[in-house]
């Protein structure tokens, strides 16, 4: 049997992007694993400062999230010049943020979870462990700019079972969602 990075070629880099609390780690994490991709989360690049205002309840700025931005586009190419498939995931909300970590690469896919707020609340409340209440969640939305059908997205709803989002990825990557009638 092929290995799933070898059925496409060459490989996708994969940005999974949405809201805090959408579900990018869950999903990404399980789309790198199906795909044998490598892996790499949006918040291991924040700097000790971004994390710090975020705890405190501060929504970043632009200038806040540049040079994390520009490490996520560095990663993204450094996957793109080996020739290796990846997932990262980003929040990547303003139509700007997505250019500059994807800056018109051929072979970056956009994944965007889309969800409803009262959902994602929800979620966020009952999240232990990160950094990012609840409370910036209106900010994020407030902030987001969906991505247009120009920016090729593959558009998922979040209130989906993570194995059937991760297989709606994998059908729409390979191909297959034409011949089984899904969009």
């Amino acid at each position: 049997m092929t290995h799933p990075s070898q059925q496409i070629s060459p490989p996708p880099v994969i940005v999974v992007m949405g809201v805090s609390g959408v579900g990018k780690t869950t999903v990404a994490e399980q789309v790198a694993k199906r795909f044998g991709y490598a892996f790499a989360d949006a918040d291991e690049f924040h700097s000790a400062s971004n994390i710090a205002k975020m705890r405190a309840g501060t929504p970043l700025t632009d200038a806040d999230r540049q040079s994390w931005l520009e490490a996520i586009a560095a990663r993204i190419r450094e996957w793109r010049a080996k020739g290796i498939g990846g997932v990262v995931t980003c929040s990547a909300l303003k139509r700007a943020y997505r250019d500059l970590i994807i800056g018109g690469q051929p072979g970056v896919v956009l994944v965007y979870l889309r969800g409803d707020p009262a959902m994602i609340r929800r979620r966020l409340n009952e999240r232990h462990h990160h950094f990012m209440p609840a409370s910036l969640l209106d900010s994020q939305f407030a902030t987001l700019e969906e991505p247009g059908p120009d920016e090729h997205p593959i558009v998922l709803d979040a209130a989906k079972s993570v194995p059937e989002l991760v297989a709606e990825v994998w059908r729409r990557l390979r191909g297959d969602a034409a011949r089984d009638g899904n969009p």
